[in-house]
């Protein structure tokens, strides 16, 4: 009964370890991300001065493919069905798309919010909110599955 409370404990660093690494993943992901929506952001509604919606709502759109392929391959490193996973993403996008769009727009439109400050309150509630429902829900029972994972996984065990 010893040896089962010691084992535990024993994965739990390696666990701890593994789970720090995934943030920092999807943290360096977001933030490439980020730079992409914010480029795109930029350009649509600073320099060709289209509504803050369109210019919101497509740049997003582009960061979050990026966003998605990126974490699924390398940061969940997941084998799950990508149509469904996608799927589940879009339903996250569903509520999260038109509340901050409508929320965005009013802020910027009615209320005289600089447009740019209201992107980045979206991008840094999206980040938060995105992570824990990624890590929970879209990629929570397939994560490390992917053949990136199973050779890495195989690797460590002959050392």
């Amino acid at each position: 009964m010893a040896e089962e409370n010691r084992k535990p404990e024993q994965e739990t660093p390696a666990k701890d370890r593994s789970e720090l690494i995934r943030t920092i993943k999807f943290v360096l992901f977001s933030i490439s991300a980020g730079v992409i929506e914010i480029g795109v952001f930029t350009v649509l509604y600073e320099l060709l001065h289209w509504e803050y919606w369109v210019a919101y709502l497509i740049a997003l759109v582009l960061s979050v493919v990026w966003n998605f392929t990126l974490n699924r391959e390398f940061t969940f490193r997941s084998a799950n069905n990508v149509p469904v996973a996608m799927l589940k993403v879009a339903a996250y996008y569903a509520v999260f798309t038109p509340v901050t769009t409508i929320l965005g727009n009013y802020l910027e439109g009615s209320c005289g919010w600089n447009g740019m400050i209201v992107t980045v309150m979206n991008m840094l509630l999206n980040f938060v909110t995105e992570y824990l429902y990624d890590r929970f829900v879209v990629f929570g029972k397939t994560i490390d599955t992917n053949s990136r994972a199973q050779a890495q996984s195989r690797s460590e065990g002959k050392k």
